[in-house]
């Protein structure tokens, strides 16, 4: 009886081991998302008790992890190209994507700039343009984007800074390292006083956010309702509170 009752009590402790390894998340994010999944992070969690585990960087640099084998969960990315590719080499469970944010992309320089607008950029007083390097970083395509449909993309390439990620961009801009940068406009308001927003660009796709549950996810179930939560009234406020526009409106 003592024999059964030991073993009872080891397999009890199993049992809670297994539940408590079990009771984690793994979310990949873009940077942009870094103040509103945070906050949605540590809301889930008290919600549901599952620590979620957040790593934010490019949304192409989050892709090549996961196609090295990096464990994730759940992938939030910064624009439809990259969550395509990860949809189409099969690292995504293409049942669960949903698209859940929108976001501008906005030109920004430090606090004391007086640019007018992206058609003085050409100006000599603009010595360096940050932006996020086009193929990796979503931002940088977007900005890309615009500025070849403005006809300037090639005439500015002599100025830009490229950063490996839109957070980067905002750094360089902040610290006064570049005259003016392409970022989106929550990160811009994350910038608080060091930056000014100078307008709101236009010429590319819309910097619409998708997400999904990953296919090799530890907890199918528990990542879809970290999806959920992200969609739920109370997800969707949070984001609009960092900046971010429901998608559809």
């Amino acid at each position: 009886m003592k024999k059964l009752s030991a073993v009872a009590f080891v397999l009890a402790l199993s049992l809670i081991a297994s539940a408590a390894v079990a009771a984690e998340l793994t979310v990949s994010a873009a940077a942009s998302l870094s103040e509103s999944f945070t906050q949605i992070s540590r809301e889930f969690t008290k919600e549901t008790g599952v620590k979620v585990n957040l790593n934010f960087a490019s949304s192409n640099n989050l892709l090549r992890q996961m196609e090295q084998g990096a464990p994730v969960d759940v992938f939030a990315s910064a624009d439809q190209e990259t969550m395509d590719t990860a949809q189409s080499k099969g690292i995504v469970d293409s049942a669960t994507r949903r698209d859940f944010a929108l976001n501008d992309l906005v030109l920004i320089t430090p606090a004391s700039g007086t640019l007018t607008g992206p058609e003085a950029l050409s100006g000599s007083e603009v010595k360096h343009i940050a932006v996020g390097t086009p193929e990796s970083v979503p931002a940088g395509r977007y900005a890309r984007e615009a500025l070849t449909a403005a006809g300037t993309w090639d005439a500015l390439q002599s100025k830009f800074v490229f950063g490996n990620n839109v957070r980067q961009v905002l750094s360089y801009v902040q610290r006064g390292e570049a005259d003016a940068g392409f970022v989106y406009r929550t990160d811009a308001l994350a910038g608080g006083k060091d930056v000014r927003i100078v307008t709101a660009m236009t010429g590319h796709k819309p910097v619409c956010y998708p997400i999904a549950v990953t296919k090799e996810a530890s907890d199918r179930n528990m990542a879809q309702k970290f999806v959920d939560f992200v969609l739920s009234p109370r997800g969707l406020e949070i984001l609009a509170h960092y900046g971010f526009s429901p998608v559809g409106k």
